[in-house]
């Protein structure tokens, strides 16, 4: 049979992941022409460079902020991520910049390295070392703000190694409650944990609300040689503020995954280049997880795991299938009733549901949809995309 779905990729994404698309019904490649959908990791998408074709974006990792979701959700396409994936990833590297900074282990290195070779070379490293004596975790605190997947996986790594741990998340749930170790104190507001804390790291996505989170005034807060981790976003943190803290001594250290051109040189700031998802497994659990949704999106209308509609999925029933984004204002299902009736089509099963603005409706049918049927539910007002969504075949058919 001829391709079904062709994905244009950005970014190299895992080969392990790319395998579970099934070569007879995909084709699968960078900046594919004519794309159903793209997958991409760090590419900044713009909404001008997405076509009509489209059906959705998938990004193998957690955050979409180089993805036009607002521009994307007024077109009826869904944004994928693949929340989690990487969790495990991060938590390590978490915990590795925490150690980096409690032993100062960065400047120790680099000292060793600067040291020419001669005679007297072991007593200059004896001599210099008494610069670099850390603190040990045991006992410390830890604050961690954000106690989604990252945020409870660094929580329990910590408790392990001897430290104590609060934290505070703006949408605690009942699911982050059951996840959460019972030591873990939580804090009624991010004022509390900074001014509780030794080590604060930042889990929390970048929007409105967190742009600056770890600002001069809440830096002030920190006891006296505190150390800031960032392994979420770089606009969390006010970067002057935070050159200002660690050069005051009001922080110990700063470690994060964000370089930035203000920490040049800076003693007490280390920057990793964005390597927090950097790991083969993280890498294949990613692009595995987003792969999958996006399959079962196009391939059944199913929706996981989209930063932008609701969870939608229902078996499936019949061979005629449509897939209906649409905002979610009155009267809509009646609209679309209305007019599969007038065309004299039978529902066999519909399910509707509703994200704030957004809602998605699977529909199965006793008989197929024609073009002028497709183009009048297009026509109705709020209405954002119409798709057949036919069985694939099974190789070889």
């Amino acid at each position: 049979m001829s391709e079904r779905f062709r994905i244009a990729t950005y970014n190299a994404i895992s080969a392990a992941g790319l395998r579970r698309f099934p070569a007879h019904a995909y084709r699968v490649g960078p900046a594919l022409a004519e794309p159903d959908a793209i997958l991409l990791r760090s590419h900044v998408l713009e909404a001008s460079a997405v076509p009509a074709c489209v059906r959705a974006v998938a990004r193998a990792g957690a955050g979409v902020n180089n993805v036009p979701v607002a521009q994307l959700t007024q077109r009826g396409i869904p944004v994928f991520n693949a929340p989690g994936a990487n969790a495990n990833a991060v938590k390590e590297l978490v915990i590795a910049g925490i150690l980096l900074a409690a032993r100062r282990i960065v400047p120790a290195i680099d000292a060793v390295r600067a040291l020419a070779p001669g005679d007297d070379y072991e007593q200059r490293v004896e001599a210099g070392k008494k610069r670099f004596a850390g603190i040990e975790l045991h006992g410390k605190t830890l604050g961690v703000v954000g106690l989604g997947a990252i945020g409870g996986l660094v929580a329990d790594a910590a408790l392990k190694l001897g430290l104590r741990v609060v934290g505070y998340d703006p949408q605690v749930t009942p699911e982050t409650l059951s996840r959460l170790p019972a030591p873990v104190r939580l804090e009624p507001g991010i004022d509390e944990v900074f001014a509780a804390s030794d080590f604060v790291t930042l889990h929390v996505p970048l929007l409105g609300a967190t742009r600056g989170l770890a600002d001069a005034r809440r830096l002030a807060l920190c006891r006296s040689g505190a150390i800031l981790l960032n392994f979420s976003r770089d606009a969390i943190v006010d970067e002057a503020a935070v050159v200002a803290a660690v050069a005051s001594g009001q922080l110990g250290g700063y470690v994060c995954d964000f370089p930035s051109p203000r920490f040049a040189g800076v003693p007490g700031i280390v920057a990793l280049p964005h390597l927090g998802a950097s790991t083969e497994e993280a890498e294949e659990a990613s692009a595995a997880m987003v792969i999958d949704q996006l399959r079962d999106f196009l391939e059944e209308g199913t929706v996981r795991n989209a930063v932008n509609f609701p969870a939608v999925e229902m078996p499936r029933e019949s061979p005629h299938r449509l897939a209906i984004a649409n905002a979610n204002v009155p009267n809509m299902l009646a609209m679309i009733s209305t007019t599969m009736a007038r065309a004299g089509l039978n529902i066999h099963n519909m399910v509707n549901k509703s994200k704030g603005d957004m809602a998605y409706t699977l529909v199965d049918l006793d008989s197929t949809v024609d073009a002028g049927v497709l183009g009048e539910l297009s026509a109705i007002p709020g209405v954002l995309s119409v798709r057949p969504v036919p069985p694939v075949p099974e190789p070889g058919s």
